[in-house]
């Protein structure tokens, strides 16, 4: 009919992102509650690095820093692949989880969070990096618990001195890789800045968007007991969590793209 051929034509209107297409690089962190937390960004990091190979994405470690409890602190990977981002961005903010920990023995149920960071990865023509920006400190690795994991100098901090932003790395063996994997995360993250600082001052459009993809702000709820996923960013609720923490996320993904363009489209035609 007329009236869904007007529509698809508004669809194919209402603006994209020019960062939909790009790789990109993620970021997992224990939230708030302890080994748990930090177990349950373990799992997300699982979901998310099974529903990138589920897409056809290629997944790349590119940093963990794990605790004794078998969880992570942080855990840094890209995901490689035309139209990554436009994929990951919905990943963005605050995971929460309501389970009872292997460890509680009176069965009580405990909220923990892990959040995410997702920034598309720049080329290196897009962010062009002063090296007299750079303060670089290179230090001995040290596995979990302490133990020294080589005997050289190869773990590497590069700090950009105008923004104070910090990376560090050290999971692999020449200081060089590691110094190479910190610039790739460095530029992704000045890149994020400027996309941030731009987007501000298009503060308008930017209010029409689902959620700001902060790290702060609450996107999911995860429910163990009741087998349940609740987005809450567009109030769709499924009982079937166990699959998606295999990664089935499809779902999601489409719901949250499909309310972006409306919210666009509203905005556009205000």
């Amino acid at each position: 009919s007329l009236g869904e051929l007007e529509e698809e034509l508004k669809l194919a209107l209402a603006p994209t992102d020019p960062a939909d297409r790009k790789d990109v690089i993620v970021e997992v962190r224990q939230g708030v509650g302890g080994d748990e937390a930090a177990l349950w960004a373990a799992d997300v990091f699982r979901m998310l690095t099974r529903y990138a190979e589920r897409r056809g994405f290629t997944v790349e470690q590119l940093e963990t820093s794990g605790n004794e409890a078998g969880g992570f602190k942080e855990v840094v990977f890209a995901v490689k692949g035309e139209g990554a981002y436009s994929v990951f961005k919905w990943e963005a903010g605050t995971h929460r989880v309501q389970r009872v920990p292997e460890t509680e023995s009176q069965g009580r149920i405990h909220t923990s969070t892990a959040t995410v960071a997702v920034m598309p990865e720049a080329e290196e023509v897009e962010v062009e990096i002063d090296q007299n920006d750079l303060k670089i400190d290179v230090y001995r690795s040290t596995g979990p618990g302490g133990q020294s994991v080589n005997t050289t100098d190869s773990a590497v901090r590069v700090t950009h001195v105008p923004t104070g932003i910090v990376v560090a790395m050290q999971d692999e063996k020449s200081q060089l890789q590691n110094k190479t994997k910190a610039l790739r995360v460095l530029r992704a993250r000045l890149f994020e800045l400027e996309r941030e600082r731009q987007q501000a001052e298009q503060a308008e459009a930017r209010r029409s968007q689902i959620g700001s993809g902060q790290r702060a702000e609450k996107i999911r709820t995860y429910n163990f007991p009741e087998n349940r996923l609740t987005d809450h960013r567009v109030h769709l609720t499924v009982h079937r969590l166990d699959k998606i923490l295999e990664g089935e996320l499809d779902e999601f993904t489409e719901a949250l793209a499909a309310e972006d363009r409306r919210r666009a489209l509203e905005t556009a035609s205000a």
